[in-house]
């Protein structure tokens, strides 16, 4: 088993593509589409993700790494994440065994961050639209976005689908934004570098949280316009 790592490392090509355009997006306007990542933005889903991991390595008979050497694993694609621990040729058996307990439990072992709630009630009465964009299976996204009662802020939730389609950031991001309306600023705020390479490819502002499992040195090197460590700040930069 590939040794786990606390944070994986922005690909040298892509900090280059992140440092060629110096040029920062303006702030949000009323006419702004605001896309919140979930994972480590709106919710803490460690308990849910790291079980689940551990679920998976121990079918395959693998070695358990500690619950923290996984945070790293929250926010990329699982696909990914998995590739780098046991391989690619078994992380397809290893996230088919992760869902198998993530399905039933894992989704519910979650908790939205403290205040982020009242942040997006707030948005929401100000006239903000606001969406979901999340590489988490849109079918598990839905469940634990109507579990924790954030459904009525929401427009719409986008995330990727069981097969891996739009499971990269930029991708999804390209397919909400052609079906959101056209005349709207957007603006992604989320917690990983790869909310932020995201954003970037889209031509579209982007904050980054600090309150999640990004630290500020990784969303920095991304790229992002801001960088908030609190939901309260979040909101005082998105009114």
């Amino acid at each position: 088993m590939a040794p786990c790592r606390p944070k994986a490392n922005i690909p040298l090509n892509l900090m280059l593509m992140t440092t060629a355009d110096p040029e920062r997006q303006p702030r949000t306007t009323m006419n702004t589409a605001i896309f919140f990542d979930l994972d480590g933005t709106l919710s803490d889903p460690k308990i849910g993700i790291v079980r689940s991991i551990r679920h998976a390595l121990d079918r395959l008979g693998m070695e358990c790494p500690s619950d923290d050497e996984l945070t790293w694993c929250i926010g990329p694609p699982l696909l990914d994440s998995f590739g780098e621990i046991v391989g690619s040729a078994l992380a397809p058996k290893a996230l088919e065994h992760y869902r198998e307990r993530f399905s039933v439990y894992g989704w519910k072992e979650n908790q939205p961050y403290p205040g982020i709630i009242d942040v997006l009630r707030r948005l929401a009465e100000s006239g903000k639209v606001l969406y979901v964009a999340t590489s988490k299976p849109v079918v598990f996204a839905d469940k634990i976005i109507r579990h924790f009662e954030m459904d009525q802020y929401f427009s719409r939730i986008f995330g990727s689908e069981l097969d891996g389609t739009r499971a990269n950031k930029g991708d999804l991001l390209r397919y909400a934004l052609a079906e959101v309306d056209p005349t709207s600023q957007s603006v992604m705020v989320g917690d990983r570098y790869h909310d932020i390479l995201g954003a970037k490819a889209n031509r579209i502002r982007s904050i980054g949280v600090t309150y999640g499992y990004g630290s500020r040195g990784e969303l920095e090197r991304a790229g992002a316009d801001v960088v908030i460590d609190s939901p309260d700040q979040l909101f005082l930069e998105l009114a």
